[in-house]
């Protein structure tokens, strides 16, 4: 399975003064997979080390941080030397063993010449309870659920995607029907690697949906079992929330669909949680779209989106029929699957500060305004045929963007102050 942060990897091998590295993410977005298969195609050797449930580990690290002992002590466990220039060292699940987080800061300091990956479904979480967190001292890499493009190339179509990626918008408009079917099966399975590799082997939409419940479950678990006792009714239930937040016709976030008359105050730590597990994305609005936006952005009104669109079609009970049914699939659920594929497209590139835009009285609205360390770029989600700009006109007027985005399911067009993407080629916003 191809994934575009295995060249993110290679980059930070061949970095010189490079940290160690942490690959932040919510469970079951590939980590393990991705550390393991760039351990067996980088590196001569790679030193895989599990902490969930990993006694001898937690025994090594509760004791002295010096990097020689614990170096013997890694050397013990893998039962071979360990060549700093040919070995990756890879730490899994290290939110279970906090002080192998805090040796992070030791490794960089005191032996940079070993080559470190660490991973933890509940990083964020572990972060918040006193962990000695080494700032500072290593470097950060989000892992995300399979991009379309990546979703392209693992069901065998990776010419497709090379279109793309190469921005060939005009030859893969050629190709248009290909494009839209994909994007359909796509929004029913999304981006969960277990699912994704399942749909490859035998395109089986029933088989998709049982992966998908069960990583749920799985979700549903880890608020029991990790999450403070008094918080996981809250924590069950705003998760729950959030595809009646997104059919809204307002996007902006209301607790009182969470439970009738419920404050800010009592869903703070859950949403903190979620947030933190990468559950949930949550997009600020911004009052005025200027740099730095992050001056201008509103605390108190924001969206939810969750961390994968086949894991929100999957909590809907999505149709299976509605793959055959034109493009109603995009219209689906008010546009809802639309906006949540748009932001996670663009959330994987990391890189991009992601808000939303309102007038004062609510009168327009802009779906996304990025940043994307150049210029500010209003992004206008339409699952409509019907193409009128008006929101975005009025931004264009007030603010004079250098150029506006729309992204729909017609053809690629420039109109000069607007340029239409369509939907399967968003990825190119920044390109």
């Amino acid at each position: 399975m191809y994934r575009c942060a295995m060249e993110q990897l290679i980059k930070w091998k061949e970095k010189k003064g490079r940290k160690p590295l942490i690959i932040r993410g919510a469970r079951q977005v590939g980590k393990t997979w991705l550390m393991r298969e760039f351990g067996k195609t980088a590196y001569d050797s790679c030193v895989y080390i599990n902490f969930d449930n990993n006694i001898p580990m937690r025994q090594l690290f509760e004791g002295s941080l010096q990097t020689e002992r614990l170096l013997v002590g890694l050397e013990l466990f893998a039962g071979h030397k360990i060549d700093p220039e040919t070995t990756l060292l890879i730490f899994d699940e290290v939110q279970e063993v906090p002080r192998a987080l805090t040796a992070l800061k030791y490794f960089q300091e005191e032996a940079p010449q070993y080559q470190i990956i660490c991973a933890g479904s509940l990083l964020g979480v572990a972060l918040h309870q006193g962990t000695s967190f080494p700032v500072g001292k290593v470097e950060f890499l989000d892992l995300f659920p399979l991009s379309f493009t990546e979703f392209l190339t693992a069901i065998g179509k990776a010419s497709h995607a090379g279109l793309i990626r190469d921005r060939d918008l005009s030859m893969a408009s050629n190709f248009k029907e290909d494009f839209v079917e994909c994007l359909k099966q796509y929004y029913y399975v999304g981006g969960m690697p277990e699912a994704v590799q399942a749909f490859a082997d035998h395109k089986d939409f029933n088989e998709v949906r049982q992966i998908q419940r069960r990583i749920l479950d799985a979700y549903e678990q880890d608020f029991s079992k990790h999450a403070p006792n008094e918080v996981v009714p809250r924590i069950r239930m705003l998760f729950n929330s959030v595809p009646a937040q997104l059919a809204k016709e307002n996007k902006k976030f209301i607790y009182g669909l969470v439970r009738e008359g419920a404050r800010a105050k009592e869903y703070e730590l859950a949403m903190l949680w979620l947030a933190d597990c990468g559950l949930i994305h949550k997009v600020h609005r911004v009052s005025a779209p200027l740099l730095p936006l992050k001056a201008y952005e509103d605390l108190k009104a924001f969206k939810l989106f969750l961390v994968d669109i086949g894991l929100l079609s999957c909590m809907v009970e999505l149709r299976q029929s509605v793959l055959l049914d034109g493009n109603d699939l995009f219209r689906e659920f008010k546009g809802a699957l639309t906006e949540q594929y748009v932001l996670q497209e663009l959330k994987t590139r990391s890189s991009l500060q992601i808000y939303y835009w309102t007038a004062e009285r609510a009168t327009s609205e802009v779906d996304f305004v990025i940043d994307n360390g150049e210029e500010i770029l209003p992004v206008e989600v339409k699952a409509e045929t019907n193409l009128q700009a008006k929101s975005l006109k009025v931004y264009h007027e007030k603010y004079q963007p250098r150029r506006s985005i729309r992204t729909s399911m017609s053809d690629y067009k420039d109109e000069g102050w607007l340029l239409n993407l369509p939907l399967w080629a968003i990825e190119t916003i920044n390109r």
